[in-house]
């Protein structure tokens, strides 16, 4: 059986040397780890563009600049799901403030029940924690 590859978007957003990050309420550490927003890229949709929305969806924060992209990865994400993501990494920097915790949520365009997130700041040096491979990319934020 042949592995599908799906086009996937990371957004690392820092601000003052910590790493915006969530974690799923209505999902424990062990089964979801904690996240950087990303998702997946829609048909037709430049990965630029899919990373700004993806940020404004799982955070509820309404603006964000793209400062560059850091690169792409791939990862085989087996055994969650039977697939390759080719990932498209973007540092991503916030407009406008945040608090250091909140409540957020993705309506999923109405198909599914929402997603509820918890956001927060990490350390930048703590960014080891992300889970799925998240993080291989955290350390070109310093070059």
């Amino acid at each position: 059986m042949t592995k599908a590859v799906v086009e996937k978007v990371l957004c690392y957003v820092v601000r003052e040397g910590r790493l915006l990050v969530f974690r799923h309420t209505d999902f424990s550490y062990e089964q979801v780890g904690i996240q950087v927003p990303g998702g997946s890229v829609r048909a037709g949709e430049a990965p630029v563009d899919a990373a700004l929305r993806e940020a404004r969806e799982e955070t509820g924060l309404p603006g964000f600049r793209v400062v560059r992209k850091l690169g792409e990865v791939e990862y085989d994400i087996t055994p969650l799901r039977f697939e390759i993501q080719y990932r498209h990494v973007f540092q991503l920097e916030l407009i406008g403030s945040a608090p250091e915790r909140w409540a957020s949520q993705e309506d999923h365009d109405g198909n599914q029940a929402p997603t509820r997130f918890e956001c927060f700041w990490i350390p930048l040096k703590d960014a080891h924690v992300l889970q799925a491979g998240q993080g291989a990319l955290v350390a070109r934020l310093h070059s």
